[in-house]
């Protein structure tokens, strides 16, 4: 969160520049989540990150509906029903069904330069049950994007998100279709407590440097933070953070086709009672990618992965087990496509990551995918789904691994420029026998219905 504010306050300033407000729909420019749309203030030789060290996710938008240089505000009220708002304590707890009602205020602001790239969003809500009063909760959200262009090709990338919530589904957008991301460092936030009061905060930042025709070089570091206020509300899951750095090297054979080589460093930390459980990675990678078009690519990465994990405690046991040194394989790959009225995007890893909650870090098969149909001017449909499976590396806390899989489906509607109705549908199914949170009822069943008001200012108008 520091991170957040710290970069918030310095570009301030830089947001008040008058812009024109624009569409990014030009075939020649370059894709959001891959770097700053192309200008001709710059030479066509200019190198894009390639998406396993860009440290960015996919766009989510068809080409139609991006559209940078705003100022948006509004208004989101939504109902939903959940099969299991509680999760459960004990063997013999049965799921608990109710209905909430939220609100969320927003307000983001997107811009876009030659040379600068922004996106603020903060979105506060309040969330209300029905019955399971004791549920009611206020949530934070907020989020920063920045790539600056420091010189024609030097680059400057950060991001920060933070939010705070009782519950997974508490987001200001709900059901909106989830994020993709071809980057090999990605936090694990794969176990998920039907109701547990938390604080969630991950950031990045990053420089490139394009020293030659055809040669990148690039380095950056990341942290993630996971804390449950009330330990009660989620029995078998843990605090954990991670910190990383890493460094890459990239060569262009062509137009299309980009080879590279990157070290990732990365500590893994979880902290069950009565110690902490500590594992440090090492990764020597190899990735390419082939950018068929300015809205498609494909990149695969592999290589080995060495782990330290030092001595594991646990809650259950009060001796620990023993430390441990072992190489994994690490591969991974993905696909983006973003067309006029489609966009999809797909990625699959095997990685050695934190545990997001479990008792150590875990060895995960992580998959996920995005796809979005603009079926009209005003109509769309979303499905996105996931599936993980986390492995603890330690063999005696092995009954801790697990696996979840996700879904949403999504309807939505635009009526004018400032009304939209969202209907959608989500599943998760997680299968942890031991985690006492989620064994019992590992499955929840949302539908929701959410009413919004939004307004854009274009910036400079």
């Amino acid at each position: 969160m520091k991170l957040l504010l710290y970069i918030c306050g310095g570009l301030l300033l830089l947001a008040a520049v008058p812009l024109r407000s624009q569409v990014v729909d030009t075939p020649g420019q370059s894709a959001p989540a891959h770097g700053m749309e192309e200008s001709r203030d710059y030479s066509d030789d200019r190198m894009l990150t390639p998406p396993p060290v860009s440290g960015q996710s996919y766009p989510a938008a068809p080409t139609s509906q991006e559209r940078s240089n705003y100022l948006r505000a509004g208004l989101t009220f939504s109902t939903a029903f959940e099969d299991n708002v509680l999760g459960t304590t004990g063997s013999n707890a049965a799921p608990v069904n109710d209905v909430s009602y939220s609100v969320w205020p927003t307000l983001a602001l997107d811009k876009t330069t030659p040379r600068l790239r922004l996106s603020l969003t903060y979105a506060p809500g309040y969330t209300f049950y029905q019955h399971t009063r004791a549920l009611n909760e206020a949530d934070q959200n907020a989020s920063i994007n920045l790539e600056y262009r420091l010189s024609p090709h030097v680059t400057l990338s950060a991001g920060d998100g933070f939010q705070k919530s009782s519950s997974v589904f508490n987001q200001p957008y709900l059901g909106a279709a989830g994020e993709v991301s071809g980057g090999i460092q990605q936090p694990n936030r794969s176990v998920i407590a039907p109701f547990a009061s938390q604080l969630n905060n991950s950031g990045n930042v990053g420089i490139t440097y394009q020293f030659a025709a055809n040669k990148m070089i690039g380095a950056a570091g990341t942290f993630t933070n996971l804390h449950y206020l009330d330990p009660a509300e989620a029995p078998g899951l843990f605090d954990s953070s991670s910190q990383g750095g890493s460094a890459f090297y990239a060569f262009r054979i062509s137009k299309m086709h980009y080879l590279g080589v990157t070290y990732q460093y990365e500590r893994l930390l979880s902290y069950p009672a009565p110690g902490t459980n500590q594992t440090q990675t090492h990764a020597l990678l190899l990735f390419y990618t082939l950018r068929a078009t300015p809205r498609f690519s494909i990149s695969i990465f592999g290589g080995p992965q060495y782990a330290d994990v030092g001595p594991q405690f646990s809650d259950a046991v009060s001796t620990p087990s023993p430390a441990s040194r072992n190489w994994h394989p690490a591969a991974g790959g993905s696909l983006t496509w973003q067309g006029h009225m489609t966009s999809l995007a797909v990625s699959y890893s095997h990685m050695i990551s934190s545990g997001g909650g479990l008792v150590g870090a875990v060895e995960m098969d992580s998959a996920s995918a995005s796809i979005r149909q603009q079926l009209s001017r005003t109509l769309s449909l979303s499905v996105a789904g996931g599936y993980d499976r986390n492995d603890v590396l330690t063999a005696a806390l092995a009954s801790s691994n697990g696996r979840t899989l996700t879904g949403t489906a999504l309807l939505q509607q635009q009526f004018g420029q400032h009304f939209n109705v969202q209907v959608g549908y989500t599943r998760l199914h997680q299968d942890y026998s031991t985690v006492a949170a989620l064994a019992s009822t590992p499955n929840t069943n949302r539908g929701f219905v959410s009413i919004s008001y939004q307004f854009s200012r274009p910036l400079g108008r």
